[in-house]
């Protein structure tokens, strides 16, 4: 087994395009006992920037360099160790929800010594006006207000198609849920928990 951690942990993936409620749907079902919520900006924040890993990553993004996936994965299992060494998260009684990492093929490969992914939860929304329109909402309601530029919101669902949905060839067709995301969140969450409560975890 890897050094980072006894054993592969148990996970399930949250996975969409920008705007499909990757994010709202993990904050939920992370309240929920047996479960942790991991979403990787949150990781991002935590890091120590006086710590070696820690200046390794601010000296790439201050170049305004795209951070490697394999320092991407770095990042995720130093911090993960140090939920784990505080007792925020425990492998033994919780599976991780991953949001927003894996975020491409490559990291999904890397990201495979680490973890054993039960199931894949894709919010599927195919229509990208709505997702444009959900994004703008999101931008002006948290304040930032450069990301409700749709330009920049293009870009960002134009990079996940070409980056990051090919991710999914990974995984099986059997560990993938497809869940429709143009429904209502409490509707789309129903949906969510009905696959999970029929998995034999």
């Amino acid at each position: 087994m890897t050094d980072a951690f006894p054993k592969r942990l148990k996970a399930f993936v949250l996975f969409g395009a920008p705007g499909s409620g990757k994010g709202t749907q993990g904050r939920v079902l992370g309240e929920i006992p047996g479960f942790f919520h991991c979403a990787c900006g949150d990781v991002f924040r935590a890091l120590d920037t006086n710590s070696e890993l820690g200046k390794k990553f601010v000296e790439v993004s201050s170049t305004g360099q795209l951070i490697p996936d394999e320092m991407t994965v770095e990042l995720w299992v130093a911090q993960v160790k140090k939920w784990i060494d505080s007792g925020v998260y425990s492998p033994d009684s919780d599976i991780i929800l991953l949001d927003g990492i894996p975020r491409s093929l490559n990291q999904a490969k890397i990201l495979d010594q680490y973890v054993d992914v039960i199931q894949v939860i894709h919010l599927s929304c195919p229509d990208r006006e709505e997702l444009v329109r959900r994004m703008k909402r999101r931008a002006v309601k948290e304040n930032r207000l450069d990301d409700a530029n749709e330009e920049t919101i293009n870009k960002r669902i134009a990079t996940y198609e070409a980056e990051t949905k090919p991710m999914l060839e990974f995984y099986s067709e059997d560990a993938i849920a497809n869940i429709d995301a143009l429904q209502t969140p409490v509707k789309t969450l129903s949906d969510i928990l009905n696959k999970i409560t029929k998995l034999d975890l």
